[in-house]
């Protein structure tokens, strides 16, 4: 139980930091949230629950090949904003597209051999 807690309060502390960090100053708040604090934290947690490095190989693979399409909601979302699309429409669409784009990956994928 004491895991969680420590997993969530860890998770919760790294998403407030992008948060304040980023009312200063977009792009350092931008650095911090680009790195793979996130895949690296859960990456850490999966070894530590499981000590199998091949649970960990293959989430880091995961996580390598979801990047390309996650970079879709990156492109849309500011060109949305900046045409003054309502930021709640902004976030729903961009969303959309990164969900549909993560589907066609996967599908693109799958052609090639390489199974989800």
């Amino acid at each position: 139980m004491i895991r969680y807690i420590i997993k969530i309060l860890v998770s919760a502390v790294l998403i407030t930091l992008v948060s304040e960090v980023s009312k200063k100053t977009g792009y350092l708040g931008g650095l911090i949230a680009s790195l793979p604090i996130t895949s690296m934290l859960a990456l850490f947690w999966l070894y530590n629950d499981t000590k199998n490095s091949d649970k960990v190989a293959e989430l880091s693979i995961g996580i390598l090949l979801f990047v390309i399409p996650s970079m879709v909601f990156f492109i849309v979302l500011p060109i949305l904003l900046k045409k003054e699309l309502n930021f709640y429409l902004a976030l729903i669409i961009s969303s959309g597209i990164m969900v549909s784009s993560y589907a066609l990956f996967s599908l693109i994928l799958s052609r090639f051999g390489i199974k989800i």
